[in-house]
């Protein structure tokens, strides 16, 4: 997998995380699947900025998450 497609898996799991982690602390439960969501989706952006030369700008992150989306889309 390249760089660009771990960012973009790491950020839309990171969005995916919030509910996860909201629902437990409402419910009064520890939030297993969340925290082991959010530790996935930080392994997978710092893989993704560590692996790609020089980073990534804010600007380059999202053409990059376009750039997957419409790789995988067409």
């Amino acid at each position: 997998m390249d760089t660009d497609l771990y960012l973009t898996v790491g950020v839309v799991l990171a969005a995916l995380t919030i509910p996860s982690l909201l629902s437990a602390w409402t419910e009064g439960r520890p939030p297993r699947i969340g925290a082991i969501m959010l530790i996935a989706a930080g392994a997978l952006i710092v893989a993704a900025l560590t692996q790609k030369p020089g980073g990534y700008t804010f600007a380059q992150a999202t053409q990059a998450m376009a750039s997957v989306v419409g790789r995988y889309l067409n």
